[in-house]
C-alpha cells in the first residue's frame, strides 16, 4: 500500500529541535570542560533511571511524529487520491488498538459494556444485559476462564520483556554499571511485554464513551505533551535568558524598562491572557479554512500557536531569577577584575555569567516542562486548550468531567490520564535535581561523586 509523507508544522520544528540537540551534544563532546557536568549526570543512578523512563515516552512521541496518508484505490480517470486522514507510525504500530473500537464505554480487562441495553434472549423475550464486547476477550469461549487467561497473558508477556530487558542491560553493562538502572530496564521491559501482550485481546484501561481504547489514547496523549512542553520552552528561553542577563548585568536604564515589561506582563492574569490570544486566533483559523487541507494540519497549527502564546506569557519568572542571579555575579571579584583589564561585556557574559547561571536555566526549563505538561490540562478543561479533535491529557480530563459525575462512575479515563502525567512529571522532576546538582558549580563537588 502506498503512502505520502506529511510533515506537519509541530513535526518540522520537532526535527529542528533533535537537529539543535545533536549537534550540540557533538559539541560538548569535543570539550572537556562541558562534557565534565554531563559525566557526572551519567554516574547518578536517579538521573539514570529517570532519564530510561523519559526515554520510552520520548520513542513513543516520536514515532507519532512521523505522520503519512495512506493511497486510496485509484479512481476511474487513473488518478491517485489520499486518504483525508493523517496517520502516524505509531498507529501504524499499535493498529489494533486504535482500529479495535467498541460501542460505548468497557471497563479494564472486562468482557462485556459498562452499561445495560435491551437485548433479545433465545425465547424472544426483552431483557436488559450487559452486552459482550466485539473485541475485548473475543477469544474466550468460557467467561470463567478469563482471569485464568489475563494471568497466562501477564506472565508470558513479563517473561519475554524481561528476557528483553536482561539483553538490553547485558549490552549496556560497560557503559553504565549502576544496578539500579540494571532493575528498572528489566521491571520496565516487564511491564511493557505484559502490556503488549495484555492489550491484543484486551482493554487494558478499558474504553472511553465512544467505544476507543483508553490505553491508546494515553499513549497518543503522549505527543502532545512532549510538544507542549518542548515547544515552549524554545520561545521561552531566548526571552528570558537574553532580558533577564541584559537587566541584571547592565542595570540602569536597561534594568529599568526590562523590569517595567515583565512587571505589566505579570499582573495581567495569565489564563485570560492565554484565553483571549487563543480566541484571536482561532478566529483567524476559523476564517481561513483554504490553509489547511485536512483537519490534522488545522488541529496542528493551533497546538503550534498555542506552543507560541504559552512562550510568550510564561518567560517572566525565569526572567526574573536570571536578573537577580546576574545582579549577584556581577559583584563577584572575578567579574570585576575581568571588567578592569577591558574585557568586553559580550566575553564576560558568554564566558563568566552564561556558564555560572545554567544550572537555573535547566532546573526551571525542566520544571516548567512539568509545569507546561500540566497546564495543557487545566486550558483544555477550560476550553482554551488544543483542538478538540486532537487527542491530549487535558481533552481525555475534559471528557471524563462528565464521567465521574454518572453511576456507576467511569473512572479509568481519569486514572490513566493521572497515571500517564504523573509519571511523565515526576520523572523529569527527577532528571532535573540531577541535572543541576551535577551543573550548579556552588555544589563543590568531586568528580568522583554521585
Amino acid at each position: 500500500m502506498s503512502f505520502m509523507p506529511v510533515i506537519l508544522w509541530s513535526d518540522a520544528l520537532v526535527f529542528l529541535l533533535i537537529s539543535a540537540i545533536s549537534t550540540g551534544a557533538f559539541y560538548v563532546r569535543k570539550r572537556e570542560h562541558l562534557l565534565l557536568p554531563w559525566k557526572r549526570v551519567a554516574r547518578s543512578s536517579v538521573a539514570l533511571v529517570s532519564m530510561l523512563v523519559l526515554s520510552v515516552f520520548l520513542i513513543v512521541g516520536l514515532l507519532d511524529t512521523l505522520h503519512y496518508r495512506v493511497a486510496l484505490p485509484q479512481s476511474s480517470n487513473g488518478e491517485k487520491v489520499y486518504s483525508p486522514e493523517v496517520l502516524s507510525a505509531f498507529d501504524k504500530l499499535v493498529g489494533p488498538l486504535r482500529t479495535h473500537t467498541e460501542k460505548t464505554y468497557s471497563a479494564p480487562f472486562a468482557l462485556h459494556l459498562y452499561a445495560k441495553e435491551s437485548m433479545t434472549d433465545a425465547q424472544g423475550n426483552v431483557v436488559r444485559e450487559y452486552p459482550r464486547l466485539q473485541y475485548g476477550g473475543a477469544h474466550l469461549a468460557d467467561e470463567s476462564g478469563r482471569d485464568a487467561d489475563v494471568l497466562k497473558r501477564a506472565l508470558v508477556g513479563m517473561l519475554a520483556g524481561s528476557l528483553v530487558g536482561v539483553m538490553l542491560a547485558w549490552l549496556l553493562r560497560r557503559r553504565y554499571k549502576q544496578p539500579a538502572l540494571t532493575v528498572t530496564l528489566v521491571v520496565l521491559a516487564a511491564l511493557i511485554g505484559a502490556i503488549i501482550n495484555l492489550s491484543a485481546v484486551y482493554h487494558v484501561l478499558g474504553t472511553d464513551k465512544v467505544g476507543q481504547d483508553v490505553l491508546y489514547l494515553s499513549l497518543k496523549s503522549i505527543r502532545t505533551g512532549l510538544i507542549i512542553g518542548t515547544l515552549t520552552t524554545l520561545v521561552t528561553l531566548p526571552l528570558a535568558l537574553f532580558l533577564g542577563v541584559a537587566a541584571g548585568y547592565f542595570r540602569g536604564w536597561v534594568d529599568d524598562v526590562i523590569q517595567y515589561i515583565y512587571t505589566v506582563l505579570s499582573s495581567i492574569p495569565s489564563v485570560l491572557l492565554i484565553a483571549a490570544a487563543v480566541l484571536m486566533m482561532q478566529v483567524t483559523i476559523d476564517t481561513h479554512p483554504e490553509w489547511f487541507d485536512t483537519s490534522a494540519a488545522r488541529a496542528d497549527m493551533r497546538l503550534v500557536a498555542l506552543c507560541l502564546i504559552l512562550g510568550l506569557t510564561s518567560w517572566t519568572g525565569l526572567c526574573r531569577l536570571l536578573r537577580g542571579e546576574t545582579l549577584k555575579l556581577r559583584e563577584m571579584e572575578y567579574i570585576q577584575a575581568a571588567q578592569a583589564f577591558g574585557v568586553s561585556s559580550m566575553r564576560i557574559l558568554s564566558r563568566h555569567i552564561m556558564p555560572n547561571v545554567m544550572h537555573i536555566i535547566l532546573i526551571a526549563l525542566v520544571m516548567d516542562f512539568s509545569a507546561l505538561v500540566l497546564a495543557e490540562a487545566v486550558l483544555s478543561y477550560v476550553g482554551v486548550g488544543v483542538d478538540p479533535s486532537m487527542i491530549s491529557f487535558g481533552t481525555m480530563i475534559n471528557g471524563a468531567r462528565l464521567e465521574m459525575g454518572r453511576e456507576p462512575v467511569v473512572w479509568w479515563s481519569l486514572a490513566s490520564a493521572f497515571v500517564f502525567m504523573l509519571v511523565l512529571v515526576l520523572a523529569a522532576n527527577l532528571f532535573a535535581d540531577a541535572v543541576r546538582d551535577a551543573f550548579d558549580p556552588r555544589l563543590n563537588r568531586t568528580e568522583g561523586s554521585v
